[in-house]
């Protein structure tokens, strides 16, 4: 008998243990969050001092390029953080601000004060002018909050299938970026051929429904998995509300380009993703490529059709603007220069 109670306490007393484990990492948690967002304010107040110190409190108004303000609402697993880590290094030399936008738990749709609040700061804060925004949040219509100006939007889209196979290794082994983070699967090493196979939730067909949201936005039927009306409100937003698009399979082009449109942030950028090392660095570790018969499985999916013809919409719009922006030269690429110019221009000054 007493050897029975002995186990029994043995497994409470675990039992204990862990919950007493499991509160101290929460509280370590919310510590580190609450510090991450102290030492945000404290460079964000570092930033506006320095301003002030070098412009005076009476300052004039920003230049049209000193005005600029891109948002990138990156998709998870495009080569985003490849694209944001040269923005990081071109920052200091070409004099713009770089701002992550942290939302809690990467949830990417806003609550409507958020919005207001975020549309706000974008608009108002000088400080932050020239500014680059990036962070895995969903299309906000800059003009329904009352504020004029907009910022310019880009972004980044992926072949369907290969994103969330990127997306699901990445949850379970990570990628060399960070290789010590403990990731939110880790252990879990079922192949995603295993997980097609036997039906897991990881790897359902609705996983595949991200890119159209990201460029649909705030409205609830964007998040209506399968939607057409979603599908035909992000190619909307996707040819009328962004500058430009690229594809991750083409990610140089999508730069170069991007160098010869805005200069003033991304001179240099095609030269240093080339030679950069951080640009190539964030890569995801233990990705096995799928199976044909696991694709094709995927490809049965009405989510995966819908989902596909976005991508293709928006891969045949950025070969098309990139077939007006750069020229082949005996295997590469370069930009073409100014084609237009003003004549016939009255009345003639003396």
């Amino acid at each position: 008998m007493m050897p029975h109670r002995i186990q029994l306490l043995a497994v409470l007393a675990f039992g204990v243990s862990m919950l007493f484990i499991e509160n101290q990492i929460q509280k370590l948690e919310e510590s580190r969050a609450k510090l991450e967002r102290t030492i945000a304010r404290h460079q964000v107040a570092e930033v506006e001092q320095r301003h002030n110190e070098d412009t005076g409190r009476e300052s004039s108004p920003p230049a049209d390029k000193d005005d600029m303000v891109i948002i990138y609402n990156r998709v998870p697993k495009t080569a985003s953080t490849s694209f944001t880590n040269i923005a990081y290094d071109l920052c200091g030399k070409n004099r713009f601000h770089v701002l992550h936008i942290n939302t809690t738990k990467n949830n990417p749709v806003m609550s409507l004060q958020d919005q207001v609040r975020f549309v706000r700061n974008v608009s108002s804060w000088r400080e932050m002018k020239p500014g680059f925004y990036h962070g895995h949040v969903a299309y906000l219509d800059f003009s329904k909050y009352g504020v004029k100006g907009k910022p310019m939007y880009i972004n980044v889209v992926r072949d369907p299938i290969e994103r969330l196979v990127s997306y699901y290794y990445f949850l379970r082994f990570g990628d060399d970026y960070r290789p010590g983070l403990r990731r939110r699967k880790q252990g879990d090493k079922k192949t995603f051929d295993e997980c097609v196979s036997s039906g897991g939730s990881d790897c359902a067909p609705e996983k595949l429904w991200l890119q159209i949201p990201f460029f649909c936005g705030h409205h609830s039927e964007c998040w209506n998995v399968g939607s057409r009306w979603a599908l035909e409100q992000a190619k909307y937003n996707l040819v009328n509300e962004y500058l430009l698009v690229g594809v991750t399979e083409e990610l140089e082009d999508f730069i170069m380009i991007l160098e010869a449109a805005l200069p003033r942030f991304f001179k240099g950028a095609t030269e240093l993703y080339r030679t950069g090392k951080k640009s190539h660095l964030r890569k995801t570790t233990e990705k096995k490529p799928p199976t044909k018969e696991t694709i094709a499985k995927l490809q049965q999916s009405n989510i995966w059709k819908i989902e596909n013809e976005f991508y293709e919409f928006a891969l045949e719009q950025f070969q098309f603007v990139r077939a007006h922006a750069v020229r082949e030269k005996d295997g590469e690429l370069y930009v073409l220069a100014q084609s237009f110019f003003y004549e016939k221009i009255y009345p003639k000054v003396n």
